[in-house]
């Protein structure tokens, strides 16, 4: 989640626990300490690709953060000794502020590797975007509310209620997820799409608008947009806006394997696709996007040097495929499902942009 989001989290576990002993002060140091996992941005790695598959690794681990607990929780003692707090309720409080941290973010569609240094596929569970003023707007009053009265008893009352409503935000997300993935496999399967592997992502700022993403056997893949309130403001006889494009993994042998390749197909769980464009190799990360062709994460990896020759590159940043003047629409398709959204046009940016000169690129 965006760094406020997590900022202000902290702060309400933090003033929640522990605000009636330390009133600003553990709101404050609630919302420091839950922003320090992303801390990891500043390193700085040799492409693009290591920079992405490394963010949200060690600093997001559960078993990191475990550890850094207590050295948080002892650092918390010494600088505000006064206030009488018991160990545990003052552990509790710090680790939770950490380790809610890497949580918030599996709930992303951006991977979180919660088990590092272990080797599992990082967790990205998308049922929530990466910045959603809903789930972040009662946890932004709890702060604030707590800055301003301090240690007055409003301040724990307002973060549990905050910390309520925001967890029952995440729990509706779960299921509004689940519901989407429903309809659209549902219409898929009446039109014969074989369906192998499914993904599903909320569109920006809401859970009301769904990326559904169907693989099939022959390398291709399926989009379908379905939104939760279609069934009260579409005609009848609506059918959800979708469209099949290949994959073109076969683009792959062309060249010898590359590292880096390799570990963006295991950080996507292999949500990729693959495009020839001006005589170079664009794979796109298809979990992050507003539709087809408009992806956000894009790279090359080769070159062509003859007609039936490729070269593995170190991979830079393709530009051009995420375009932001399409939020618009999508965010009025929430409540307007006619008329729907041109999926087939977008597709047709797929082999639109420039490249970026090859240097490493930060992520948020």
């Amino acid at each position: 989640m965006d760094s406020v989001t997590q900022a202000v989290l902290g702060a309400s576990i933090c003033g929640s626990l522990l605000g009636r002993q330390y009133g600003r002060k553990a709101v404050l140091s609630g919302a420091i300490i839950a922003t320090l996992p992303d801390l990891d941005v500043f390193i700085q790695y040799g492409d693009p690709i290591t920079a992405m598959v490394s963010h949200r690794g060690f600093s997001h681990s559960l078993f990191v953060l475990s550890a850094a607990t207590l050295l948080v929780a002892i650092l918390w003692k010494l600088l505000f000794a006064q206030a009488r707090v018991s160990a545990g309720r003052l552990g509790l409080a710090v680790g939770l502020s950490l380790i809610t941290h890497p949580l918030l973010d599996a709930f992303t569609s951006y991977g979180t590797q919660l088990l590092w240094p272990l080797p599992a596929t990082p967790a990205t569970w998308s049922s929530i975007f990466i910045i959603d003023p809903l789930y972040t707007a009662p946890l932004l009053i709890a702060t604030l509310i707590g800055l301003i009265r301090g240690p007055a008893a409003i301040t724990p009352r307002a973060c549990n209620w905050a910390l309520l409503l925001s967890s029952v935000y995440l729990a509706a997300s779960v299921g509004a997820k689940f519901w989407a993935e429903h309809q659209a496999t549902a219409q898929l399967k009446e039109q014969g799409v074989s369906i192998q592997r499914v993904y599903s992502a909320a569109q920006p700022m809401n859970i009301l608008l769904w990326r559904v993403l169907v693989r099939d056997a022959q390398d291709q893949e399926c989009e379908v947009v379905v939104g939760l309130l279609d069934h009260l403001r579409a005609p009848k006889g609506h059918r959800y806006e979708s469209l099949c494009l290949p994959l073109n993994s076969d683009y792959t042998q062309l060249f010898p394997p590359l590292t880096q390749l390799e570990q963006l197909r295991w950080f996507s769980d292999n949500w990729l696709r693959y495009d020839v464009i001006d005589d170079l190799l664009v794979v796109s990360d298809v979990r992050m996007s507003l539709g087809p062709g408009q992806y956000s994460f894009r790279f090359v990896v080769a070159e062509r040097i003859a007609p039936d020759s490729w070269l593995p590159v170190i991979p830079y940043r393709w530009a051009g495929g995420h375009n932001m003047a399409l939020l618009k629409p999508v965010l009025r398709r929430i409540w307007e499902p006619v008329p729907a959204l041109p999926l087939q046009e977008w597709a047709q940016r797929i082999d639109a942009g420039v490249p970026i000169p090859r240097a490493p690129a930060d992520f948020d």
